[in-house]
């Protein structure tokens, strides 16, 4: 390795605007030249009745991994298979109701060749991502899908760069046409990926964080304003619902309702006279236990309001919900 020259913060923003037109430039010459080849990879991939196993050797073999990550959080079973560990046991994960995705760009990774004869000998199905149809990879293949770039983003042409990204690109292409043809969902990619924001969103309902039972602030029609704020201070919710002898919800008080009505009232009325049927807001937002966090999250935001109380059916009182509570639960 040769001494490095002074650092150039223009060269080297000059050779990454480089190296993306040439990428760039490598995805869209793929994109252009698609055809039924691509489809029939798709119809493939859709007929395998066990999974689609994932190989390559080097870059494209951490290529392949991504791509079997992408597969299988959207809807397609898919498995990476080491290709020299395969030679040495591996292969045995490999069944005839499988379909392999063999990725090499010159198509002649030695570990991936070797094992190629046995896979067809399996009789499964083989789709190849190469640089070179006329390879060992491509020969052997059913479908091939074309990989192949002008040159490397690498300035001299050997490491990996714009091939690889390619590579990418077709894995998504192809994972993106497989979850729509499987009719895949948002709650379904929300599933795969429980621990995450979107998972949390599509998956959180409003019983799973809601206030409920004792923690619940509630008082009936004829309590007096004293009752009232005493529940909201126990409850810490800054409101408190105001119900029948059956539980239905009838309006709602809160923190904000008493600065208002202290403002308006000021000195001249007895505050401790009035009743929560005097000071409630009737008819309040509400939601139900099994609505989507979120839902109740974005109604929240357009009332501009912080608390909203839980209803079942019968607008009897189940629960309540403020902001709060929907930030620990990472909802917004």
């Amino acid at each position: 390795m040769t001494q490095s020259t002074p650092f150039d913060p223009q060269r080297a923003l000059a050779l990454a605007r480089e190296t993306l037109d040439i990428e760039v430039q490598a995805v869209q010459a793929v994109a252009a030249r698609l055809d039924d080849r691509f489809a029939r990879a798709v119809s493939l991939a859709l007929s395998c009745r066990g999974r689609l196993v994932v190989m390559g050797m080097g870059k494209s073999g951490h290529i392949g991994r991504k791509i079997t990550a992408t597969l299988a959080s959207t809807g397609t079973p898919a498995m990476f298979v080491h290709p020299a560990e395969a030679s040495h046991g591996d292969l045995g994960m490999i069944t005839a109701a499988d379909v392999v995705l063999g990725i090499s760009n010159s198509g002649e990774s030695e570990e991936l060749t070797a094992i190629l004869p046995l896979i067809k000998r399996m009789g499964v199905p083989l789709i190849a991502i190469t640089g070179r149809a006329e390879s060992t990879l491509g020969r052997h293949a059913d479908v091939v899908l074309d990989a192949a770039v002008d040159k490397e983003a690498c300035p001299h042409n050997l490491a990996p760069t714009a091939s690889t990204t390619v590579q990418l690109a077709l894995g998504d292409a192809l994972a993106v046409a497989l979850l729509d043809a499987r009719g895949f969902r948002p709650d379904d990619f929300a599933r795969s990926h429980p621990g995450g924001a979107l998972g949390r969103k599509l998956l959180t309902h409003v019983g799973d964080v809601m206030r409920s039972g004792a923690e619940l602030p509630r008082v009936p029609l004829d309590a007096d304003l004293m009752t009232l704020m005493r529940e909201i201070s126990a409850k810490g919710l800054g409101m408190s619902a105001i119900v029948d002898a059956d539980e239905r919800v009838l309006g709602i008080f809160t923190d904000g309702d008493l600065r208002r009505l202290i403002e308006r009232s000021g000195s001249s009325v007895d505050l401790r006279n009035l009743s929560a049927r005097e000071v409630m807001h009737a008819n309040p937002r509400t939601v139900r236990a099994d609505a989507l966090a979120v839902v109740a999250a974005e109604m929240m935001e357009a009332s501009r309001i912080t608390s909203v109380l839980v209803v079942d059916e019968a607008e009897r009182l189940v629960g309540a919900l403020n902001s709060n509570d929907l930030m620990r639960a990472k909802v917004i």
